[in-house]
Formats: C-alpha cells, structure tokens, sequence
C-alpha cells in the first residue's frame, strides 16, 4: 500500500545479459520489426540534429550534466537479506499486516505471509506468458481493507496475439495455507493484439484514491505511441472500474483519447507518485536514452520521433532538444540502465532518503536513487547489487525490498 498510495493530495523491458544493455530478449528476437521505424530527419541540413556525446571514460559523482545521469555504481550504506525465491517475477505488493503479493511471469500469483511461507493463490486469469509478456503487475485498492479488490496486469492471449489487459478479483485467505481469487473480470483492455514486448504494465493510485494510473508500452510498433487513437504507449487515467475518468485531457472526445493522461511513451516500467502528489515515470530508451519523467497531463513525451539513445542497429534518433514541441525527460541515461520498478521513499528506517525516488536496474544490476527535492532531481547513488534488478518497493517498517531478475527476494536494512 506505500508504495501505491502517496499521502499527499493529487495536484516502463525484460532484458537479457547477453544483449546489448537496454536491449530486451523480445527486442533482439524480433530483428526488424524492432528496427523498422524511421525517424523524420531534420528540415535542413545546415541545422543537423544534436547527437549524444561520446560515453564517459570516466563519469564521477556529481549531478548530472544537461539531464545525464550515469554515476558510478559502489556498495551501498545497507545490509542485504535474502528472504524469498521465486520464479521468474515481475511485480509485487504488500497487504496490509506485512503479507506480499509476488506475480511469476508463467501465470502464477503467490501470497508470502510475513512469517516468510508462501502459498499459491489460485484463480488468475489466463495469460500468454513468452518474452516480455505474461502475469506482470499486481496492485491492491486504495480501499483494499473493506473491497479486498486486487488488481493485476497481464498479457491476454487472443486469436492474433496477446495484448495488455487489467483484471480486478476479489482476495478470500481464509486460512495461511489457502488464498483465492474471487470474481475475476476484465476491467480494461489495450486491444491492438499481435507480437511485440514492451507492455508497460505498471499500475499506480493518486494520493486521493479515486483514480488508477495505468503505463502501457507501445509493444515495439513505434508508431502507436503518437497515435491518439491507439491504447498503446500511453499513460491511462482510469476510474476504479477501468473507465476513462472525468477531468482527463481529452475526456470530451470519447473512446482512447478521453482515457489518455500523457502519450509518446516507449516502455514505461515504473510509475511512482511524490508525496506532493507529482507523478513519476521511468522509461526503457531504445539503446541509450533511458528516462525518468515526471508526468503531466496532456504532454507528449516524443517517442519514437525523439529520444537520448539510438536504435539498436545504431540507427540515429533526433534528441530531445531537437524537438522542444515535446516533454523532454528530466534525467536520461546512456549508457542504458534499463530500469524496472520504482518507488519514492518515505519510510523512517533510511530518513536521509525521505523523498528520494529509487529505480531498480535489469542491465546496470544497481538499485539507483535518485533526490527528488528541490526544483529539479538530481542522480545521486547507484549502488551495486551483483544481480539483475527487476523491482523494489517499501516495507510497512521501511525496510526496502528487492526482487532479482533470477527469483531472488531481498531485504534491505541500514547498515550497523
């Protein structure tokens, strides 16, 4: 529930080890269909677009430069606790009474008690599991103590591929070794079903608790993010039950555009509100170009016209600056990081950390974090984790908890 329910009021790859960093499985597999976009090249030739700079030799602690953020990676100020194994996770969330919700890719929902036993919690729909798709985020409502509502993404097969799809049950454990799923349905579909990865998936509740953010990945097609008509790389503001919400940017137009928050959206992996009610988002970049936004209604965040890396077969892409029409990203990395989840802290176990948002990372193999105070963030430690990290969320006591790419579940404690 912290990480999802901020007590402020309301004002996105899988990747493999053997890829390039950034560079998800799904995105190698599928060759030119994750290379097929060209990007509008610049009107004259006596104004060439701004390219990325060299990659540092030597990058040190400071903040970054024109929005960069690549630090290095040291040992960080905590103790870390292996607590749990799973398979093949994806997202995870606490109940109320220090329970955990883990989601496994194949399809399976696990329920980890706080004494550390885990049991499987049966009635979860059907998913297409492969790549990057499969049981992807879980989130409880805002008013879970009384509905018992859960929310769950997944990728949702159908004759022509699968799409991204939100699903709300109802949670019956009537014993420790029990846990079920009750009144399954389908609230919310991306439709646009076919091949592809990058789904996004992430949900998040405002402060207020009325309405349900929702990040969908533009599933490696480039074009859809920048089609209003189309679900896909969008940010969705969405009623409890799915629905477009009143108040959105483009309500009055009906259909997509009135359920769309913010467009042009690769793979948005994380999405976290402040306790001053802003709303932050991380971004897989193609190879480079990593992003974390901060979400606004109605802007358009470029992609796949703009962005801080480049193509995978080191196509260029016009950057940022040459395009200030769109919603520049307020920090970038690249070299790739290829960020997971995320969280802004605010427990009392790390006070120094107040505020701070902290990404987890599949290439870099790093928790990172990053200050959000004052009137710009800033990257200020990324620290080295040894493994693949796919998500990280905040304990009731304020312990940070990680999930390993490879199952691991992690506790995170100060150090002495």
């Amino acid at each position: 529930m912290i990480r999802r329910l901020a007590l402020a009021t309301l004002f996105l790859g899988t990747a493999c080890s053997a890829q390039p960093q950034g560079q998800s499985a799904t995105d190698a597999a599928s060759g030119a269909a994750g290379q097929a976009f060209v990007p509008p090249q610049p009107a004259s030739a006596s104004q060439p677009v701004p390219r990325n700079a060299p990659l540092d030799t030597a990058i040190v602690n400071v903040p970054a430069t024109d929005g960069k953020a690549n630090l290095p990676a040291t040992a960080g100020p905590f103790t870390v606790e292996k607590i749990g194994q799973f398979e093949e996770p994806f997202g995870m969330e606490f109940l109320p009474g220090g329970s955990l919700l883990v989601t496994e890719k194949a399809g399976t929902l696990k329920l980890r008690h706080a004494d550390g036993s885990v049991v499987t919690v049966s009635g979860v729909p059907k998913v297409e599991a492969g790549g990057q798709g499969g049981l992807l985020d879980v989130a409880i409502a805002p008013d879970f103590a009384d509905s018992k509502h859960v929310y769950l993404t997944y990728s949702e097969p159908g004759e022509k591929g699968s799409a991204l799809a939100l699903a709300r049950g109802t949670l019956v454990a009537p014993n420790p070794a029990h846990a079920a799923l009750r009144h399954v349905s389908v609230i919310w579909r991306s439709g646009s079903n076919g091949p592809g990865g990058h789904f996004g998936a992430r949900i998040a509740f405002s402060p207020d608790g009325q309405h349900l953010f929702l990040s969908a990945g533009e599933r490696q097609r480039f074009s859809p993010a920048q089609d209003p008509d189309q679900l896909l790389g969008k940010i969705l503001r969405l009623t409890l039950d799915g629905k477009a919400a009143p108040g959105n940017p483009m309500y009055a137009a009906g259909g997509v555009r009135a359920m769309t928050w913010s467009m042009g959206h690769r793979n948005p992996y994380g999405l976290a509100f402040a306790p001053d009610g802003r709303l932050w988002e991380t971004e897989m970049g193609p190879k480079g170009g990593d992003e974390l936004n901060l979400i606004e209604p109605g802007k358009n965040y470029g992609w796949p016209v703009v962005s801080n890396g480049d193509n995978y077969s080191d196509q260029p892409i016009p950057d940022h600056p040459s395009k200030p029409e769109f919603e520049a990203p307020k920090l970038w990395w690249n070299p790739s990081i290829s960020p997971g989840g995320m969280i802004i802290y605010t427990g009392d176990m790390f006070p120094q950390y107040k505020g701070s948002a902290f990404l987890a990372a599949l290439s870099a193999q790093a928790l990172v974090r990053v200050d959000l105070s004052g009137d710009a963030p800033r990257p200020a430690e990324q620290w080295d984790m040894g493994a693949r990290i796919r998500d990280v969320i905040q304990a009731p006591d304020g312990a940070i908890w990680l999930l390993q790419d490879d199952g691991a579940l992690e506790r995170l404690t100060p150090k002495g």
